[in-house]
């Protein structure tokens, strides 16, 4: 009876800490996980001709869920990995204020936005977004959210690799949301 009664409490605290898991990895410091959306688009779908070179090439809206105390900023980067080329940037955003959870459509190729969030330079050698256009096939798009624990020391116009650089160790939770184009 006694080993009955010992591993339902071993089987109880193993299911407690499996249903746990996530909350109990943040409390350990590990990187906790944005979650990131558009209505435009849901994950893994198609990203709708409007936010393309072939359409008006407008950004889509995003939005995230709450950023983790501490932020200091928060940096996005969209990013196609099946281009021809190697990974090619589509945007490079940073410097937005913590307590900022979504962008809105069509957000202008500025350098510094009113909200003081500066935009870098895209692989068109664009500063802003430049949507998918893909040479052939179907291509996917990355929209990484990154919270993090510093104000980026980065001019406006800065590219993809300077932005990554200047984010590590600085990483307080990222999310990611994957949309596809064709032509």
């Amino acid at each position: 009876m006694k080993k009955i009664y010992w591993l339902l409490i071993g089987l109880i605290f193993i299911l407690f800490f499996q249903i746990n898991k996530p909350i109990y990895s943040q409390l350990k410091g590990g990187n906790k996980v944005m979650e990131i959306k558009s209505s435009a688009f849901k994950n893994g779908e198609m990203i709708p001709a409007k936010y393309s070179y072939d359409g008006a090439n407008v950004s889509p809206p995003l939005f995230w869920d709450i950023v983790p105390k501490g932020a200091k900023s928060i940096a996005l980067i969209c990013d196609d990995p099946d281009a021809p080329v190697g990974t090619w940037a589509h945007w490079v955003i940073f410097n937005l204020p913590p307590n900022l959870s979504e962008l809105p459509e069509n957000i202008p190729p500025q350098k510094i936005l009113p909200n003081g969030a500066k935009q870098g330079t895209n692989d068109f050698g664009e500063i802003g977004y430049g949507g998918p256009a893909p040479p052939s096939g179907i291509h996917r798009y990355y929209f990484k959210v990154y919270a993090l624990d510093i104000m980026l020391n980065l001019k406006e116009g800065a590219n993809k690799q300077e932005l990554i650089k200047a984010m590590e160790g600085h990483i307080l939770a990222k999310g990611e949301l994957i949309g596809k184009y064709k032509k």
